[in-house]
C-alpha cells in the first residue's frame, strides 16, 4: 500500500508561501499549531510527548501542484544559477513534494473539543500544510555534529531590517517579520535595489526592499 492519511493540518503564521523560511529552526518565533484530523484526535495518541522538546514533522508541499517535469533544480543558496539533482537537494518541485521539518514544542493544548492541540515554533511551512506522520526528535541519534552538509554546510547569512515606517504591528509580530526578512526571502538572481517585495505574515502584510544594508520596511498593515 502507498497511500498516505492526512493526519492533521499545520496552521502557521506564514499565510503567503513567499518569505517563509527555507530551513525550520531560522525564524525561532515563527509560530504553528498542529491541529489534529478527527479519527486521531485523541489524547492518548500524543500521551508522553510533552517529554521532549522537538518534534519531527513528515508533511506535504501542498501548494506545488505538478510533478516536476525535471529532476534537476536549481537551490536558492547557489543563487539560482547552479543546477543540482533534486535528491541533492531541499527543493519542493519534488516527486510526492514530501518535506521534513524539526520544530520546537512548545505546548500541549489537552482541554476543549479541538484538543488535543501541539503548539510549536520554528516552523518553516505555509498555513494549511498536511502533516502525515509526528515523531519526536531524538538527539543521540538525529543530531550528527560531525556530519557534511555540501552546498548548504553554513547558516545562511542574516542582515539588518530597517523600519522606515510606522506601524501599530504587535511585538510578537514584528519579532517575526524581523526574523524572516533578516534571512533574505527574495529571489538572490534579482539585484534590482528598488524593488518592492510583499508578502503577508500572522495577519500583517508586509512591504520591504532590499539594499546592501539590509531590509527596508516600507509599509506594515493589518489585512482586512
Amino acid at each position: 500500500m502507498h497511500a498516505l492519511n492526512v493526519i492533521a493540518t499545520l496552521r502557521t503564521c506564514y499565510t503567503d508561501k513567499f518569505g517563509v523560511p527555507r530551513q525550520s529552526g531560522l525564524v525561532p518565533a515563527a509560530w504553528g499549531v498542529i491541529e489534529f484530523e478527527p479519527a486521531y484526535r485523541r489524547i492518548e495518541a500524543v500521551r508522553g510527548i510533552e517529554e521532549f522538546s522537538h518534534l519531527w514533522l513528515i508533511t506535504q508541499f501542498h501548494l506545488v501542484n505538478d510533478e516536476p517535469a525535471s529532476l534537476t533544480v536549481r537551490p536558492p543558496r547557489l543563487g539560482g544559477n547552479e543546477k543540482r539533482g533534486v535528491f541533492a537537494t531541499r527543493s519542493p518541485f519534488r516527486p510526492n513534494r514530501l518535506t521534513l521539518s524539526v520544530v520546537k514544542l512548545d505546548r500541549v493544548d489537552l482541554e476543549g473539543d479541538a484538543a488535543p492541540r501541539l503548539f510549536v515554533s520554528g516552523v518553516d511551512l505555509v498555513d494549511g500544510t498536511p502533516v502525515f506522520d509526528i515523531k519526536p526528535y531524538i538527539r543521540y541519534a538525529d543530531s550528527l555534529p560531525d556530519a557534511r552538509s555540501g552546498f548548504a554546510d553554513q547558516t545562511p547569512p542574516r542582515v539588518p531590517v530597517i523600519w522606515e515606517c510606522e506601524s501599530a504591528v504587535p511585538a510578537g509580530v514584528k519579532l517575526i517579520i524581523d526574523q524572516t526578512l533578516a534571512l533574505q526571502p527574495q529571489p538572490a538572481y534579482h539585484d534590482e535595489p528598488d524593488r518592492l517585495y510583499a508578502t503577508e505574515i500572522a495577519g500583517w502584510r508586509v512591504k520591504w526592499i532590499a539594499r546592501e544594508d539590509g531590509a527596508r520596511v516600507r509599509s506594515c498593515a493589518a489585512v482586512e
